[in-house]
């Protein structure tokens, strides 16, 4: 039976998901200098037209096909074959776009790691393969009825599939790829700090349909992820404007970035926590991300878009976390402060592996394509920078 409510609502959550793609890209292209401000914008482009095609033809029957040994899904699903109109409250197919919007999400995320240095060719390339061999197992492992789903790690919106791959994706191909030209040594401030915000906004906003979307259905367990949603950024925001303030001036860009950290955290938890949970949620993924931040600088990381720090130091906080404040009461399953340790254990397995799975997994894939093709543009096209190189464009008005 086909729910016409659940159905709109979906419909809406879907699309809004879809517009943090392009909302990746104005926060990066704020973040970077101006001669690669069209670059990152046009990756995020790039990531979710790529992942459009690649999801409608082996992706979601990879992710969600029958399962084959906990592993991955099998090819019953290619081409949408079995996908229709038909579907247990959404149509199926809408339920196949709704995953693919969050597919095409953790792949822009990831451009965070070659931010200014890779050439297109090969970003095309690594698209294809991390979303076939990283995401889309993963995305079996959680909510396909793989080997996750199985032990009973519970992962509301991704805080594993999308956050934890793409940010420690992201932090294997910067160490593949290597430091900027001139980093550490030249200055390499943002371009557009407005822009900055404004992604951010976006990307809030676009995060009511993230996680509020993955209830499927226009009901509470919808309104509880919804203002679960909105408590965790706001606390995140204020925990990391607190620590920048504490150790100097609390600049915007800290204040939005640790609304991101909230979200990011809640995401896994959002339809297993009561609303309050959001609030040291969202506190402590604000001081997790920052201290990583801080790391990041101090170890000359140049992951300098913190997709690391954010999402996948973040993803990891906010599932464990899903693990301590999960209640029955609006999930149906507890957590450790309500009796439940076992859940919290199942949870660190589940982050051990995804962490390790993506991080080595893209280090494979980075490896291979850099001894085939190369991962990086020419010295001469880097320092010209790449919106004129690669696009023939300039940003510059």
């Amino acid at each position: 039976m086909i729910d016409s409510g659940a159905t709109a609502f979906v419909l809406i959550c879907t699309a809004m998901v879809m517009l943090m793609t392009p909302a990746v890209g104005l926060f990066y292209g704020g973040l970077v200098r101006r001669k690669n401000f069209i670059s990152m914008i046009a990756l995020a482009f790039i990531a979710f037209a790529l992942v459009s095609i690649q999801w409608v033809v082996c992706g979601y029957s990879l992710a969600f096909g029958t399962d084959i040994c906990g592993l991955i899904g099998g090819l019953d699903h290619i081409f949408l074959q079995g996908v229709g109109m038909e579907g247990d409250g959404i149509p199926d197919l809408l339920f196949m776009v709704f995953q693919m919007v969050f597919a095409g999400l953790a792949l822009a995320i990831v451009t965070s790691g070659v931010a200014e240095r890779i050439k297109i060719s090969s970003f095309i390339v690594f698209g294809l393969l991390w979303t076939t061999l990283v995401y889309d197992p993963l995305a079996h492992w959680a909510w396909g009825g793989g080997w996750a789903t199985q032990l009973g790690a519970i992962d509301f919106a991704g805080g594993t599939v999308v956050h934890i791959s793409s940010g420690f994706s992201a932090l294997a191909l910067a160490l593949i790829i290597g430091r900027r030209l001139g980093f550490g040594g030249h200055g390499m401030e943002p371009n557009n700090i407005p822009m900055v915000l404004l992604g951010g906004a976006l990307l809030w906003f676009g995060w009511f349909g993230f996680n509020a979307g993955s209830a499927l259905a226009a009901d509470g367990l919808a309104v509880n992820a919804f203002v679960a949603t909105n408590i965790a950024a706001a606390t995140g925001a204020l925990a990391w404007f607190a620590l920048a303030w504490v150790r100097g001036r609390p600049g915007s860009v800290g204040i939005i970035s640790g609304a991101i950290a909230g979200l990011v955290a809640i995401t896994p938890a959002a339809g297993f926590v009561a609303p309050i949970a959001a609030i040291p949620i969202g506190a402590c993924a604000g001081i997790v991300c920052y201290a990583a931040l801080v790391f990041r600088i101090r170890r000359g990381l140049d992951e300098s878009l913190d997709a690391w720090a954010i999402h996948g130091m973040g993803g990891i906080f906010g599932a464990l976390a899903t693990g301590i404040f999960a209640v029955a009461a609006i999930g149906g399953v507890n957590g450790l402060l309500y009796g439940n340790p076992g859940l919290l254990l199942i949870q660190a397995v589940d982050v051990t592996i995804a962490v390790g799975y993506s991080f080595g997994m893209t280090c494979l894939i980075a490896k291979v394509i850099d001894a085939v093709m190369g991962l990086r543009v020419t010295e001469e096209e880097e320092y010209v920078g790449l919106d004129i190189a690669q696009h023939g464009e300039s940003a510059r008005v």
